[in-house]
């Protein structure tokens, strides 16, 4: 199987930055435009034929070295063009704040230009004349100039068809009958209704519908049945000519078909159909266009009542297109106990399994590795099957799935199906993924953070903000099928889970450029940018040899059981290698550092301590990063940094300190925060007064500040909130206050989303939260408040409120009753009322 290099993906961004307005003038002021040029030129040229190199390199070595050279130095352009953008940030920062004062000048320590320019045009050239090196050997490959295209279809699979053994099949009886179910409902108001199945590859979707296809009940219930394998480009000419060919008495002019206009094809199409009451699979469909379903679906409104279309798919996105029933029929995967069943058909010949005790107990391994999908159950049985050597039974239980060679048939090329057809935006994102262990839970907040530190989200439009594109793409992975077990986090937030074998597919994409280090690693190859360190407790001897020549890692993430505190006494040291670090997690490492070095990794964007409860202090220095995007915090710091507001670019911060007050000057100055969170902070009791500067910020969350009294005037001034997440604050009342009295008079806000949880002190339902968000307010939750006595009146010409959910808030809930609470009357217009738990329907109202 192919792995696709990134080359391409990172010669776009490097082209993209030199080509930027901000760029042009950075070459202008630092007189580098002509050696820019040059090396925009020669990406320019490189760029061309990659697309097809990146597919010739499979089965040809010295082409895949060429790539991997060609990438090496594209990072290596991208980090020298990064080196202009912290000089930039720092100048910023130093016309913003600088003074003449010495402990000012110290902090910033401002460079020689002259020095600066004469280094980064040094480094310009080299890296402009190390890529004309590369570039000059392309043409030995004979490759094509080509250009990528924003969709990409996935290779076409092999036909499928309906025919099935019934022996073939283990397990699926439930959701047989259940599809069965489906198929025979007559409740539906629809003439015909289309009931998709939805699940990532090798679940046997396709063997489940054969499995229903062939049953007794399911052919006499319909007078026609008709198979269409769809996986190609869906082009409805080619699907009219399958539909027809599919029919028994049509075959003999298949020959014809293809000579025929659209036109004379519908006509045999209402022949072939007419009145009656058919079933049409539609197995494995890709296209999420709704107009090229729509024209389809014109075609099939035909035939009698009661016909019903079955589509298997992949994407969530695509069912939701063609279904017409509530909800698409998720396969989940087989049960363990059939999963060993099926293994032990496809690796036993008949009568081994008695014969091999300890294999079979192997196997069941194996099996757990597989996560319920058939398909890999298969893939590695196969592999064992005329096998019967323990040791290589041992060997595939432990190797991971992408160390495996595989046939096209295998699970791995079945799941990169799924891949290929992603943009390649979306490509970018879902590989980086594979950094993070296995049975990681991603936060969709987070994980928008991460892919934005590492340049993936990228913009057409200048006034988008990259949160609301990269939400897009969490939703876009997440309909098709990349990620799982989706969890709601009271409406701020998604949490999820990527299945081991997409995972795999992810590890296999990444492989040469990421590595999980463990006690066990032995090498690691300078091709390396992105570490994982899953166990910090348990790290290599010679550590400090294995990190040697590693200078331009960009990802250092450490992990560790949260029980085992972990100490490296020299860690600091080698993560101060890292010059280029984009992002470092030591959350809940445990890990005892100083961070003492943390100013000298300027290209930082992301820094995760939230966790680390080791790490008492932060220095001062941290302020130097200017190029910061995301922030947290651990618990247990005893104060901020006192320049916090030097960190021009933060746009995502959780905080938690041991101060009473949050001074003014510091979190109120950093104009581009879009998030923030202020976290178990036992002992504060006032935020920040300057909270006006915070113009831009669309979500805040306080949570479990105990001592917490009240929130600031100023706080009427965020007019960009959107989301507002109060919880298990025992003191706070939500007045504000200022020289005794409250402040009627309010700024437009903005909500969307608003939370308040675990607030005893809160008695009164704070108005001022709902004043200028009645056509903003779509969601809003009160739990466990007790003592709040009753809705405002307000909250009735909220017309834009969709959902109200009330939970462990006694009195308020019977006030909320329907039809006869005193509140009643205030509701009764929201669509979705949820009290205790029970949905209230309000719809009669």
């Amino acid at each position: 199987m192919a792995i696709e290099s990134l080359a391409f993906n990172i010669a776009e961004k490097v082209l993209e930055k030199i080509a930027s307005h901000t760029y042009q003038e950075i070459c202008f002021a630092w007189g580098l435009k002509a050696e820019l040029r040059k090396l925009e030129d020669i990406l320019l040229t490189v760029k061309a034929v990659l697309m097809d190199a990146e597919e010739k390199q499979v089965n040809d070595p010295p082409l895949q070295l060429w790539l991997a050279r060609l990438k090496d130095a594209l990072y290596d352009a991208e980090d020298v063009l990064d080196e202009f953008d912290s000089e930039d940030q720092r100048r910023r920062v130093l016309q913003l704040y600088g003074t003449t004062c010495k402990k000012v000048g110290h902090f910033f320590s401002c460079s020689n230009p002259i020095a600066f320019r004469f280094k980064m045009s040094a480094k310009v050239k080299q890296i402009r004349e190390r890529l004309d090196e590369i570039a000059s050997q392309k043409s030995k490959f004979h490759l094509t100039e080509r250009y990528a295209s924003g969709h990409v279809m996935p290779r076409e699979r092999a036909p499928t068809h309906s025919f099935v053994q019934a022996s073939e099949v283990i397990g699926r009886y439930d959701d047989k009958e259940n599809i069965i179910r489906l198929l025979q409902d007559s409740s539906e108001v629809a003439q015909i209704s289309i009931i998709p199945i939805v699940g990532i590859g090798g679940l046997g979707k396709t063997l489940l519908t054969k499995f229903v296809y062939n049953d007794e009940r399911v052919r006499s219930h319909f007078q026609l049945q008709i198979w269409v394998c769809v996986s190609e480009e869906f082009d409805i000419k080619i699907l009219t000519e399958k539909i027809i060919k599919s029919t028994e008495d049509r075959m003999r002019h298949v020959e014809k078909l293809k000579k025929l206009e659209m036109e004379q094809l519908q006509r045999i199409l209402r022949e072939t159909i007419g009145d009656k009451k058919y079933l049409l699979i539609l197995d494995d469909v890709w296209n999420d266009d709704p107009m090229k379903w729509n024209q389809l679906k014109e075609l099939l409104c035909m035939g009698a009542s009661g016909s019903k279309i079955l589509v298997t798919t992949r994407s969530n996105k695509v069912a939701s297109i063609m279904g017409t029933i509530p909800k698409a029929y998720e396969l989940s995967g087989l049960p363990e106990d059939e999963c060993v069943a099926l293994f032990t058909k496809c690796a036993f010949k008949e009568g081994q399994v008695k014969r091999y005790p300890n294999l079979l107990k192997i196997g069941v391994e194996i099996v757990k590795k597989c996560k319920g999908v058939p398909l890999a159950v298969k893939t590695l049985a196969s592999l064992l099957l005329l096998n019967s050597d323990e040791s290589y039974w041992k060997s595939i239980r432990d190797s991971e799935l992408w160390k495996i060679e595989q046939k096209e048939t295998d699970i791995l090329p079945a799941l990169r199906l799924s891949y290929e057809q992603l943009p390649v935006h979306l490509k970018k994102c879902f590989a980086y993924c594979s950094f993070y262990p296995k049975d990681y839970e991603f936060l969709d907040l987070t994980l928008i953070q991460f892919w934005m530190a590492h340049g993936l989200i990228g913009s057409a439009n200048q006034d988008e903000e990259p949160e609301a594109i990269g939400l897009r793409y969490f939703q876009e992975l997440g309909s098709r099928s990349f990620f799982q077990d989706f969890t709601g986090s009271d409406s701020l937030g998604i949490s999820c889970k990527m299945h081991d074998l997409v995972h795999d597919l992810a590890l296999s994409l990444t492989k040469n450029e990421f590595l999980a280090i463990t006690s066990r690693t032995r090498h690691i190859s300078h091709n390396v940018r992105h570490l994982l360190f899953p166990n910090s407790t348990s790290l290599p001897q010679d550590l400090s040899t294995l990190l040697q020549g590693l200078d331009h890692v960009r990802t250092a993430i450490f992990q560790s059981d949260k029980k085992s505190p972990s100490s490296q006494s020299d860690l600091d040291s080698y993560l101060l290698r890292f010059q280029y670090l984009r992002m470092l997690d030591l959350a809940d490492s445990k890990l005892e550092i100083s961070l003492d070095w943390i100013g000298a990794l300027k290209h930082l964007r992301y820094l995760h301590l939230h966790g680390n409860s080791r790490i008492k202090k932060l220095p001062n220095s941290i302020c130097k990063l200017y190029n910061l995007q995301t922030l947290r915090i651990c618990e247990g710091i005893e104060e901020l940094p006192s320049d916090i507001r030097y960190l021009i670019n933060l746009r995502y911060l959780v905080v938690s300190t041991k101060q009473k007050c949050l001074p003014m000057n510091g979190i109120g100055c950093l104009t581009s925060l879009r998030f923030l969170g202020i976290a178990n902070c036992e002992i504060l009791e006032h935020l920040f007064e300057d909270m006006q500067g915070l113009k831009h910020l669309r979500t805040l969350v306080i949570y479990d500040c105990e001592s917490l009294i009240s929130l600031p005037q100023s706080m009427k001034y965020l007019t960009a909130l959107e989301n507002l997440a109060i919880v298990n604050c025992e003191n706070l009342n939500l007045t504000l206050e200022e020289n005794g009295k409250d402040d009627k008079h309010f700024a437009q806000f903005n909500l969307q989303k608003l939370m308040l949880k675990e607030l005893p002190k809160l008695v009164d339902f704070p108005e001022w939260l709902l004043q200028g968000s009645s056509n903003a307010l779509r969601f809003l939750k009160l739990e466990n408040c007790e003592y709040i006595k009753e809705l405002p009146v307000c909250i009735q010409n909220t017309a834009s409120l969709q959902q109200l959910e009330i939970k462990d808030c006694d009195e308020l809930s019977k006030r909320c009753e329907r039809g006869k609470g005193e509140d009643w009357s205030k509701i009764a217009h929201i669509p979705k009322i949820v009290i205790n738990g029970s949905d209230i329907d309000s719809s009669d109202d």
